[in-house]
C-alpha cells in the first residue's frame, strides 16, 4: 500500500499549512523589526518592546485558549452534523471574543500610563495607548479563526497571520520613518511603528470576515433540525477547556512582561541610571533578542508533525515505532539548532555590526552570544513539549517552563545590579532558564515515555559537527575581515560554516532517511545527499 502523503491526510495537511504560515509569518516579523530597530535606535525600540509586553500578557491571557477550546467544541458538533450546535457555539464565542477583546483595549487605553511607569519606561505610554486597539482586533479574529480550524480549515488562520505580518511590516517601518522624518520623538516613532501592528489586525479580520460571511450562505442542504445547547452551557463548556490551556500559555508571557519590569527599574534603582539609559540598553537587548527568536521559527514545521505522529504510532501499541519517531525529531532538530545557535554565538559582534550598526556594539554583542547559545536550549525544549504532549504528560512542560522562569527572574536580579554587568546578566538568565527547562524535560522523556530516545545518539555527532562548523566560520571571518568589508566577511564566513557542516553531517553519518522524512522535502533532500 502506498504511504499517504502528508497532504493526503486533513489533519497532516492543516499541520503543515499552519506550520509553513508561521514560518513566513517569523520570516517577515525579523524583516520588520530589524529595520525598525535601526529607524527607531536603542531608545525608540525599547519604547515599542515594552508596550509590546504589555499586549502579549493581555492578549494571551484573554484569548489563548478559547480558540482552541472553540475549535474543539465546533469539530465535536461539526463530527455530529449538529450544524445549529456550530452556529450557537460561533456566537457565543464570538460574544465572549468581542467583551474580552473590549476589556483589553479599555485597560491598555486608561491605564497607559501606569503600565508604562510600572515597567520604567514612562514614555511608553504613546505607543501602549496606539496597541490598544489591537488587542480588540486580535480577539475577534480569534472567533473566526476557532470556527475554520474547527471545521478543520486551516488555511484562513494561515493567510490571515501572513496578511497580518506583511500589513505590519509595510504600514509600520512606514510609519515610524516618518514621523521620525517630521521631526517627532522616539516615542512618538515608536507608536507609529505600534500603528502598523494595529492596522494589520484590521486588515486581517476583515479578510476573516468576508471569508466566513461568504462561506456560511445558504448551500443546497436540508435545514438542520438538531438542538442546540443553552448558551450558558456552552460558555461553560468554552471555559473549563479553555483555562488550563491559558494558564499554561501564560507563563513566557507573564515572564516576559516582569522581565521587562525588572531589569530596567533594577538598572534606574540599583545602578543609578536615568530612564532614557536604562530604556536604550534595553532596546539593545531587545534587539539581540530578535536575532535570537529566529532558529525556533525553523522548529514550527517539525514540531507541528511531531504530535500527531507520534500519537497516531501510540494508538496503534506501536511504542517502538513512537520511540523512533521522538528520537528522529530530536537529532533533526538538533541538526537544525546546534549549527544556528553556534553560528549566532561565533560570529555575534559581526552580525550586530552588519544589522545594528547605530546600536551599543559591546552591549549587543554580549547579548547575542549568550543568545546564541540559549537558541539551542529553545528549540531542544520546543521538541520535548511536542513529545512529552504527544505522550499525553502536556502538564509537565507547564511546571518546568515556571520553575525556569523563576529561575531566569533570580538570575536576572542577581546580575543585573552588579555594575560590571548590568544589562547584560538579563541574556544570562534566558540562558539559565531554557538550559534547565530543556534538561528537565529530556529527563521526564527518559522516565515517561515507554521508548525514550537514545540521547548519546541524538547528540553527540550533531554536536560535534556544530562545533567543528564554529570554528570554521570564525576563522573564515577572520581571515576574510582582513581583507573585505565587514558584509562580505560574514556572508563568506557563514558560506563556508554551512559547506563545513553538511560535509560533515554527511560524513559522519549523522542523519538517516527516516531522520528527514519528517523534515518538509526530507525525502528528495535524502536523495540529494544519496542518504539511506
Amino acid at each position: 500500500m502506498k504511504k499517504p502523503s502528508l497532504t493526503s491526510n486533513t489533519f497532516f495537511g492543516g499541520a503543515a499549512i499552519l506550520a509553513a504560515s508561521i514560518a513566513v509569518v517569523k520570516v517577515i516579523g525579523a524583516l520588520y523589526k530589524i529595520p525598525l530597530g535601526r529607524i527607531l535606535g536603542d531608545v525608540g525600540f525599547g519604547h515599542f518592546n515594552n508596550a509590546y509586553a504589555i499586549y502579549n500578557l493581555l492578549l494571551m491571557i484573554s484569548q489563548a485558549g478559547l480558540p482552541v477550546a472553540m475549535s474543539k467544541t465546533i469539530s465535536e458538533a461539526n463530527a455530529l452534523g449538529r450544524r445549529n450546535q456550530v452556529n450557537r457555539v460561533f456566537r457565543v464565542a464570538l460574544i465572549a471574543f468581542l467583551v474580552l477583546g473590549s476589556v483589553s483595549s479599555l485597560i491598555m487605553l486608561i491605564f497607559a500610563q501606569p503600565l508604562a511607569n510600572l515597567q520604567g519606561d514612562s514614555l511608553a505610554a504613546p505607543a501602549v495607548r496606539v496597541m490598544a486597539l489591537s488587542c480588540f482586533f486580535v480577539c475577534v479574529m480569534s472567533a473566526y479563526r476557532g470556527y475554520a480550524q474547527g471545521h478543520s480549515d486551516m488555511v484562513p488562520t494561515a493567510v490571515s497571520q501572513v496578511l497580518e505580518a506583511l500589513t505590519k511590516l509595510i504600514v509600520g517601518l512606514a510609519l515610524a520613518w516618518y514621523l521620525l522624518y517630521l521631526g517627532f520623538g522616539s516615542e512618538i516613532s515608536a507608536a507609529g511603528a505600534i500603528g502598523g501592528v494595529t492596522a494589520s489586525g484590521l486588515v486581517a479580520l476583515a479578510y476573516l470576515m468576508v471569508r466566513h460571511h461568504r462561506r456560511s450562505r445558504p448551500r443546497s442542504l436540508p435545514p438542520a433540525t438538531d438542538r442546540p445547547e443553552r448558551a450558558g452551557r456552552i460558555l461553560k463548556t468554552l471555559v473549563v477547556i479553555a483555562v488550563p490551556i491559558t494558564l499554561s500559555s501564560s507563563v513566557v508571557p507573564i515572564t516576559t512582561y516582569l522581565d521587562t519590569i525588572q531589569v530596567q527599574n533594577l538598572l534606574q534603582s540599583a545602578l543609578g541610571y536615568s530612564e532614557e539609559l536604562a530604556v536604550s540598553l534595553y532596546g539593545c537587548y531587545q534587539k539581540a533578542i530578535t536575532i535570537y527568536n529566529l532558529p525556533a521559527a525553523f522548529m514550527v514545521s517539525l514540531t507541528a508533525c511531531i504530535v500527531p505522529a507520534v500519537s497516531a504510532a501510540l494508538t496503534k501499541k506501536d511504542k517502538v515505532g513512537a520511540g523512533k519517531i521522538a528520537e528522529s525529531a530530536l537529532r533533526v532538530g538538533a541538526l537544525l539548532a546546534l549549527p544556528a545557535g553556534v553560528g549566532l554565538a561565533v560570529l555575534a559582534g559581526p552580525i550586530i555590526q552588519l544589522l545594528y550598526p547605530e546600536t551599543n556594539q559591546e552591549v549587543g554583542t554580549h547579548c547575542l552570544l549568550v543568545l546564541g547559545i540559549a537558541s539551542i536550549f529553545v528549540c531542544i525544549m520546543l521538541l520535548c513539549n511536542a513529545i512529552l504532549q504527544a505522550n499525553g504528560r502536556a502538564a509537565l512542560p507547564i511546571w518546568f517552563i515556571a520553575i525556569g522562569s523563576a529561575i531566569k527572574l533570580a538570575v536576572n536580579f542577581i546580575l543585573v545590579q552588579v555594575p560590571a554587568i548590568g544589562i547584560e546578566g538579563a541574556p544570562v538568565g534566558t540562558l539559565a532558564c531554557f538550559a534547565i527547562v530543556s534538561i528537565l524535560e529530556l529527563l521526564a522523556i527518559k522516565r515517561v515515555t515507554p521508548h525514550p530516545p537514545k540521547y548519546l545518539r541524538v547528540f553527540v555527532k550533531p554536536t560535534l559537527a556544530a562545533a567543528l562548523m564554529g570554528a570554521a566560520a570564525w576563522a573564515s571571518y577572520g581571515l576574510l575581515s582582513g581583507h573585505f568589508g565587514n558584509t562580505l566577511s560574514v556572508a563568506g564566513a557563514i558560506l563556508v560554516g554551512c559547506v563545513v557542516y553538511v560535509i560533515l553531517v554527511v560524513a559522519l553519518r549523522v542523519v538517516s532517511k527516516d531522520d528527514l522524512s519528517l523534515m518538509p522535502k526530507g525525502e528528495k533532500i535524502a536523495k540529494l545527499l544519496h542518504i539511506r
